[in-house]
């Protein structure tokens, strides 16, 4: 693998896959009211990059025998709620301890593919309603509910009937996104994809190939680039990682169809340049990467950030990337760790502490399970 810093936009030079690894086919980040308090426009344009070397400890394996799992949640006693991608389920699983227990089954999801029960985020009242907010494909399309968690019910029976928020997001056996988060703006993100329709990351009526920006209802968030639109960047393939730094500045990670995948600091309004672009153009319309992988070296799913840097989690690549950040440009060569050691990773949360969750992707029929698939592992990075 290759890897060369030009300017201040890296490029890796290595050989990748497209999405979960299977056959082809498929400026300035600033999020409304992204400023931070205190800090001065000097200090906020010149931000003090970590280290170009960091380092990984896998502490211990929190959790194993999960089944397809995909979307990962911290709850506020420490506690990890866990979506089965193929079983529609959720499970609770004890952050300390590893027990699992089964919280209950999604109804209306329809597993095919890439498509599932896929993205989970916790609402940002969460202490007071106890929403919890999921991504899924249903028999026509991939949409996202919001459903009650009651921890009084018996295990099994917890969840109440799925409020579906927002419809209509293109489904395909691949390219089906399905990252959400909640931001620093307490509004909901949505990484989709184009479903293996390409045309449609290029359309701004669609909500395909897109990051989308919601209310906690689903409706378009005030602020938005495009007028009523739930758009909040297009030219897109197909995303599923996001995470904010601590200037609240949006990355998303995409993959590539047979050349680049890439991570990219997400500005609202722009055009990433899916399918005219894959990697870095020199065509001005497009939105370049920060950095840009081989397929077959990443394949990236979810991404967090953690001690001045994005950490993410690669499919086909199985292993962990690193890339340190200075604004928003990487400010060296992204480094690998855990190269093959756990297999393929698919969901990486920050911990705190300078501590991830991540959580492997070996039982999701691209991967060689063994004895323990599929895991989630507390990490100690810097």
């Amino acid at each position: 693998m290759t890897a060369v810093l030009a300017v201040a936009t890296l490029l890796m030079t290595a050989g990748c896959s497209s999405d979960d690894g299977g056959s082809p086919g498929g400026g300035e980040s600033t999020a409304p009211g992204s400023t931070a308090s205190g800090a001065s426009p000097t200090r906020q344009a010149a931000d003090d990059a970590p280290p170009a070397k960091g380092s990984v400890k896998v502490l211990r394996t929190v959790a194993e025998g999960l089944e397809t799992p995909w979307g990962l949640a911290p709850l506020p006693d420490g506690d990890l709620l866990v979506s089965s991608r193929d079983e529609a389920t959720l499970t609770r699983v004890d952050g300390e301890t590893g027990k699992k227990t089964e919280v209950g089954e999604v109804p209306g999801v329809s597993p095919a593919g890439e498509g599932g029960l896929m993205g989970l985020a916790l609402s940002p009242d969460y202490a007071s309603d106890h929403m919890v907010y999921a991504y899924f494909t249903s028999a026509s399309d991939n949409r996202i509910v919001r459903m009650l968690y009651d921890e009084q019910k018996p295990s099994g029976a917890q969840l109440g009937a799925p409020d579906t928020i927002f419809r209509g997001i293109p489904k395909g056996f691949v390219h089906n996104g399905g990252r959400i988060a909640f931001g620093p703006d307490k509004m909901l993100y949505a990484g989709t994809g184009e479903s293996g329709d390409t045309g449609l990351s290029q359309d701004k009526e669609s909500p395909g190939g897109k990051i989308l920006r919601l209310t906690p209802e689903g409706e378009p968030a005030p602020g938005n680039p495009f007028p009523d639109s739930p758009v909040y960047s297009y030219g897109h393939r197909n995303v599923q990682g996001l995470a904010w730094d601590t200037k609240q500045r949006l990355f998303a990670s995409e993959f590539g169809q047979d050349t680049w995948d890439e991570l990219n600091a997400i500005k609202p309004g722009d055009n990433y340049g899916w399918p005219q672009a894959e990697g870095r153009s020199d065509d001005a319309a497009f939105h370049n990467p920060i950095a840009q992988w081989g397929t077959d070296d990443a394949s990236p799913s979810g991404i967090a950030y953690a001690e001045g840097s994005i950490w993410m989690a690669g499919l086909k690549g199985q292993r962990l990337w690193r890339i340190p950040l200075k604004g928003t440009e990487a400010s060296a060569d992204p480094q690998a760790f855990l190269e093959g050691e756990y297999g393929r990773l698919r969901t990486v949360v920050s911990a705190g502490g300078g501590k991830l969750w991540l959580m492997t992707s070996e039982t999701d029929g691209r991967g060689s399970p063994e004895g323990g698939d599929d895991r989630i592992l507390e990490v100690q990075v810097s």
